[in-house]
């Protein structure tokens, strides 16, 4: 418990110098009534001026439902404050340190009330997090005497872990991946003959080629042996992008703060595909593009789903609040060409609030990376200034289709129904 505090309220002000005029007045006068209400409240404006501030000791214990959650889940708070000293607080105002990524969605993290030594007193409230992790802050106390001419601000702790809110990646949306892929067996089909379920080609029969495979009929047709070849499918290797710049933290309205920005939707929308993928069979990697650096190389298994969605939910770099740390794009785009293992692909999740982030989709693409933009829109239409802002995002999606680069873009719909009108396009 630290004193941040002490001050004089002003509640009193002036009261002293109104009641020495009325008592002056009834001696003046001779009128025994003014005189009577005079005086108690010059001895009350005394006391009130010679007063010092309330000296509490105080306990606080916080208990949180659940400290490991998904973002949206409801959070139960219970702030207990008990009076371990042995005078009486008459007048307690108490204010939890809920994080700024919780919002209060019932009860009240306030508190108004007196405690006598010993006796206790609880608020409890119910808090929705944000991805991220969520430290409290100290609790805040005002305490005041009975005059309740000073009070005493102070700053107690409460011993509670943060409360971390990761995504659940949930295998629900795949976007479907461009003609590239690993040496890695896997999902998508190529030219090559080899392993496969698809029929590619036949070749005369060779020693140690696998009895399963060889054309049987042909055999006994024709008496010479000879191997089927199917065509065999690859695993794709593929790097999520997020842009996380302080210009993709932008929202369509302000009239709801705390709300998924075009940042929050990318990163949402990137563990959703993240699992997808990897359910799919491909390699999976997840990056940052902004001022925080974060990296995950591709890779599959459960321990590696398992990074991913810690690094969504608790790195700095997938924060919900811009970044203040500096961004050099040229260095950004630099390390993120040169992690990129050859024959990667890219999945890129902005929203499209500049050209330069459009560039950097067409940069990757002409480096060899074939590039696909997943685009949450975050533009509105009830200003002049946003209706402009939507116009310009609609050129950067046509300009970017134009150059051979898949997009899709995402409004208020589901992400698997915005990707499902986004393949119609490019099957057209």
């Amino acid at each position: 418990m630290s004193v941040v505090a002490d001050r004089e309220t002003g509640r009193w002000t002036g009261v002293t110098a109104v009641a020495l005029l009325a008592v002056g007045t009834a001696l003046l006068v001779t009128h025994p009534p003014l005189l009577v209400v005079g005086v108690p409240a010059v001895v009350v404006g005394a006391a009130a001026r010679f007063a010092t501030p309330p000296e509490p000791s105080l306990a606080v214990e916080r208990e949180v439902s659940a400290t490991r959650v998904a973002p949206g889940d409801e959070v139960t708070v219970t702030l207990t404050l008990t009076n371990d000293g042995d005078a009486t607080l008459p007048d307690l105002r108490v204010v939890d340190g809920v994080p700024d990524g919780m919002q209060v969605v019932e009860g009240s993290p306030r508190l108004g009330t007196a405690l006598r030594p010993g006796a206790s007193a609880a608020l409890t409230y119910v808090a929705v997090p944000t991805r991220g992790s969520h430290a409290f802050d100290p609790v805040t106390v005002l305490a005041r005497g009975y005059t309740g001419a000073h009070e005493r601000e102070l700053a107690l702790d409460a011993d509670a872990e943060p409360v971390v809110a990761r995504p659940r990646l949930s295998a629900s949306t795949v976007v479907p991946l461009r003609e590239q892929a690993t040496p890695y067996t896997g999902r998508l089909t190529t030219d090559t003959g080899g392993a496969g379920i698809e029929f590619h080609s036949v070749r005369d029969y060779r020693p140690g080629d696998p009895l399963s495979r060889v054309d049987w009929r042909r055999a006994a047709r024709t008496g010479e042996f000879a191997t089927v070849r199917f065509r065999q499918e690859r695993a794709a290797s593929v790097v999520l992008v997020v842009d996380t710049r302080e210009e993709a933290h932008v929202a369509a309205s302000t009239d709801a703060p705390g709300g998924p920005d075009g940042a929050a939707r990318s990163a949402t929308a990137a563990g959703e595909l993240f699992a997808s993928l990897l359910a799919a069979g491909d390699r999976v990697g997840l990056a940052s593009f902004g001022p925080v650096d974060a990296w995950l190389a591709p890779g599959g298994g459960a321990e590696h789903r398992a990074r991913a969605a810690r690094l969504l939910g608790t790195d700095p770099a997938f924060s919900v609040a811009p970044s203040e740390e500096p961004f050099f794009a040229w260095l950004a785009l630099r390390t993120l060409r040169r992690r990129l293992p050859g024959g990667s692909q890219v999945v890129l999740l902005s929203p499209l609030a500049d050209d330069y982030v459009a560039e950097v989709a067409r940069r990757l693409d002409a480096y060899g990376h074939p590039v696909t933009v997943v685009s949450p829109d975050p533009t509105g239409d009830a200003t002049a200034g946003q209706q402009l802002a939507r116009v310009e995002r609609r050129l950067r999606l046509s300009r970017l289709r134009r150059a051979g680069i898949r997009a899709v873009d995402w409004g208020d719909e589901p992400l698997a129904t915005a990707v499902a009108k986004a393949r119609r396009r490019w099957s057209a």
